[in-house]
């Protein structure tokens, strides 16, 4: 039985997929220009509003050209930043603003990531532009556009698409009735596909048999579980190794896919006595994480994020005060790229004239 929410919701998603469309329309018979950057442009990005495993994918592609002796710069818009304008976010040496000016994907990037040059700007044009300025000198090797697939201003040598293969492709929806950003037939301006979040190989080949249809690359990968790192608490200052079996936790978080983050906890043998999720990004305020404090005080638990929302605390030292003498850790997520990884390399070392 249809929810009659949704078929209220589909008159808005027709008319948001023909705006779309048209705006597309005008890019592809250049009757909108796309901007020509003076430094190689690798865009990555999605189809759908989030939960397609982006920025794991994002780290793995910079940490690939930086082990290649390449030093790559990021740009994003820095979703729900406070700040304004063009930020340097980290020049390759330090990190010069918080997940507060920054955002929480974006910080997290620049930390993980000390040599990378990293920029926000509501205008990604602004951003390519001063780093073509800013280290004229010593100009980045490529520019890495986070979550740019729609953003068709910046001409790309590389554009990379990422499909979930855990969300019905076939079935997808246009926002608001659903997740799609644009319709799916738009996929034919990826050069590169990345199928990813693969758990269930069925499913997998059900979705790959029309991703074939497009004629791109296809590579294939799924998140892969990395450290649990303890950031407040007594088990921080021990010399203790961190076991998750023994960890009976609350898990909170304000991500797109809060079940596949669960799903890592289970599969790490941490026992989930309770949980709290909030919207994708959602900012956290005083009130909400003393509420999640409590309740785990209350169920003798500890506390487990996920590390973007780590990164989302960070900015706000009052939020961190908070959580201080609590046993409180994050899990780090990253992309394992199982299949098709030497046609991806190929395809990011042939931007850079390698």
């Amino acid at each position: 039985m249809h929810n009659p929410l949704f078929i209220l919701l589909r008159p808005a998603a027709m008319l948001y997929s023909s705006i779309v469309q048209l705006r597309n329309t005008l890019f592809d018979r250049k009757l909108f220009k796309s901007w020509k950057s003076p430094i190689p442009v690798v865009s990555i990005g999605n189809l759908s509003a989030g939960g397609t495993g982006k920025t794991p994918l994002v780290d793995w592609v910079v940490k690939y050209y930086l082990s290649i002796g390449c030093k790559p710069a990021i740009v994003s818009r820095g979703y729900l930043r406070e700040s304004k304008g063009v930020q340097l976010v980290s020049d390759g040496q330090k990190i010069l603003r918080s997940s507060k000016e920054a955002g929480d994907e974006t910080a997290m990037l620049a930390w993980n990531n000390p040599d990378a040059i990293v920029m926000v700007a509501k205008k990604r044009e602004d951003a390519v532009t001063y780093i073509s300025k800013r280290f004229a000198q010593r100009p980045p090797s490529v520019i890495i556009l986070d979550d740019a697939f729609q953003h068709r201003q910046i001409d790309r040598a590389l554009n990379i698409a990422i499909i979930n293969a855990e969300e019905p492709f076939l079935k997808a929806k246009m926002l608001p009735e659903g997740r799609l950003r644009e319709p799916l037939k738009n996929l034919s301006r990826a050069d590169l596909i990345v199928l990813n979040k693969i758990t269930d190989q069925e499913k997998a080949d059900a979705i790959l048999k029309e991703l074939e249809k497009n004629g791109s690359p296809i590579v294939k990968a799924r998140l892969k579980i990395g450290e649990l790192i303890c950031f407040s608490g007594e088990s921080c200052t021990s010399d203790e190794v961190l076991v998750a079996e023994n960890l009976n936790a609350l898990a909170f978080a304000g991500i797109a896919s809060p079940e596949s983050f669960l799903e890592s906890l289970t599969k790490e043998g941490i026992n989930i006595g309770a949980h709290r999720f909030f919207h994708d990004h959602e900012p956290y305020s005083v009130k909400k994480l003393r509420s999640v404090r409590r309740e785990a005080e209350a169920k003798g638990l500890s506390l487990i994020t996920t590390e973007k929302d780590y990164f989302r605390m960070l900015g706000h030292p009052e939020l961190i005060r908070i959580l201080a003498t609590m046993p409180c850790y994050y899990l780090k997520i990253e992309t394992e790229i199982f299949e098709g990884k030497e046609t991806m390399q190929s395809m990011l070392k042939a931007v850079i004239g390698r």
